[in-house]
């Protein structure tokens, strides 16, 4: 019987993960594919704080109502792709990401950029998920 369910796994034959990601996200076949557009720090009115833990923050928001507006949730998410223009302050990222994602981690990627889209964006969080 096909297993119909996402499953995360970190190979015993690879070091651990360095943060709260998993080194392997499968995507059960036929599986509805969502691949979002980077969501950034921007508020609900349309501004862009000036810190980037509040950015962090207002993008976690913004990844939430995106999901929702699919009717996904976190256990759909197979891939986060993470730019920053600074040094992220862990501790708050990973409040915020432990808010949305619990302990199922997806698999993710971190760069530091010099510049983002708009010279205000501090952060920018691509989000892809799958819904079996």
């Amino acid at each position: 019987m096909e297993n119909r369910s996402i499953t995360r796994k970190n190979p015993k034959s690879v070091p651990a993960p360095v943060g709260q990601y998993t080194h392997i996200t499968k995507i059960p076949r036929n599986a509805e594919l969502y691949v979002t557009s980077g969501q950034v720090g921007v508020s609900a009115e349309g501004n862009f704080p000036k810190g980037l833990n509040d950015q962090v923050s207002n993008t976690f928001s913004n990844i939430k109502s995106v999901l929702d507006s699919e009717a996904l949730s976190a256990e759909h998410v197979i891939k986060v792709n993470v730019w920053a223009t600074e040094e992220i302050d862990w501790d708050h990222f990973y409040s915020e990401w432990g808010n949305l994602f619990n302990t199922e981690y997806p698999s993710m990627t971190i760069g530091y950029l010099t510049a983002l889209g708009l010279p205000e964006i501090k952060i920018e969080i691509e989000i892809w998920a799958a819904k079996p």
